[in-house]
């Protein structure tokens, strides 16, 4: 079973009252150090060391079964490790949270496959994403500030769906789905959005979007993709971390390490 959605959160079931903010002091919005996870006697993450800048956009590459996925659990809450740490900026722990602690501290994820209301519109679902303890219902037929809708309209904005507001979401294109779920995690203000494949089953114009979407976010948020299309990691990482059996295999520009020998071997070369 997986995290918390984006959906749960917006249905209320997340915990919205005055969470912890973190601490960027040091410019660094995650530390993981020596995060270990086994299963059945697997090591899926092995003394794993991660460091995400304040502002950064972060590709994280690697073979299946390499730990992206258990990284990510580990990050929101879903996967507790047998041992290291994990910090969200300097003061928060995120080993001593639970999933909807730290959704609504700051830390936004976003599945490969979208989940959006796909008997609402456009609009509504960014609407029903910022309902927090709210009902569906009353949150559907609030009259909405003007700050509430200014928000709104800079949201569809950004994910390039202001023309479609008042179309309903189960009608959309694969792509246009997955930009209007990165835009409920938008309505969230997250300070770091971890993002799954998010180019998978996209024509190639929705990937070139995606990639322009994703850069634009970087900057006023972290973001961390995981991605194996290396075109499009190309085309909007500076920095790329490959993992391999659990650990950092590699870490720098995505010319360094598309030609460090050890990743040609384990995963570039395949």
């Amino acid at each position: 079973m997986r995290g918390s959605s984006i959906v749960d959160r917006a249905l209320g079931r997340g915990h919205r009252s005055n969470p912890p903010r973190p601490d960027l002091s040091h410019n660094i919005i995650l530390y993981l150090e020596g995060i270990t996870v086994s299963f059945d006697g697997f090591r899926a993450l092995n003394a794993l060391n991660l460091y995400i800048e304040a502002g950064e956009l972060r590709c994280i590459i690697g073979p299946n079964g390499a730990g992206k996925t258990t990284m990510m659990d580990v990050i929101t809450g879903k996967t507790r490790p047998d041992e290291g740490s994990a910090w969200f900026g300097q003061t928060i722990d995120l080993l001593a949270m639970k999933e909807p602690e730290i959704a609504a501290a700051g830390i936004g994820r976003k599945f490969q496959k979208p989940t959006v209301f796909g008997s609402h519109t456009v609009f509504e679902n960014l609407e029903l994403a910022m309902a927090g303890d709210k009902s569906v219902w009353k949150i559907l037929f609030a009259k909405l500030s003007a700050e509430q809708l200014a928000r709104i309209d800079s949201v569809l904005e950004t994910i390039g769906l202001k023309d479609l507001r008042s179309q309903l979401a189960g009608s959309l294109s694969h792509g246009q789905k997955q930009w209007l779920e990165i835009g409920m995690l938008l309505m969230q203000d997250p300070q770091l959005l971890l993002v799954d494949e998010p180019v998978a089953g996209m024509t190639p114009q929705e990937t070139e979007k995606t990639a322009e979407l994703l850069v634009s976010l970087a900057g006023q948020r972290s973001v961390v993709v995981v991605e194996h299309d290396m075109d499009f990691v190309r085309s909007i990482a500076r920095t790329v971390t490959v993992l391999h059996e659990g650990s950092v295999l590699a870490e720098g520009p995505i010319d360094q390490v598309q030609n460090d020998p050890k990743v040609v071997e384990v995963y570039l070369g395949e």
